[in-house]
């Protein structure tokens, strides 16, 4: 493991140390795992656009749309 230094404002510092009591971690546990969080919402914010934008290049056509349109259940029938 690697020592960081982070600077943040004081009233989320506050936040995380009320969030740390009540969890029973540590500072650098939280920091860790709210890191994570956010690299894994980043990965899939990138795989969400890389899968729009492939559609957009090139988008499906009527007939494959028709195939799936009776696999679809929308309810009662």
């Amino acid at each position: 493991m690697k020592t960081i230094q982070v600077t943040i404002d004081e009233p989320l510092l506050n936040e995380v140390d009320r969030a740390i009591q009540e969890l029973q971690t540590t500072r650098s546990e939280f920091i860790r795992s709210a890191l994570r969080l956010a690299l894994r919402r980043y990965y899939i914010t990138h795989l969400e656009q890389q899968h729009a934008q492939g559609y957009a290049a090139q988008p499906m056509t009527r007939e494959e749309i028709a195939e799936w349109e009776d696999a679809q259940a929308w309810g009662a029938e």
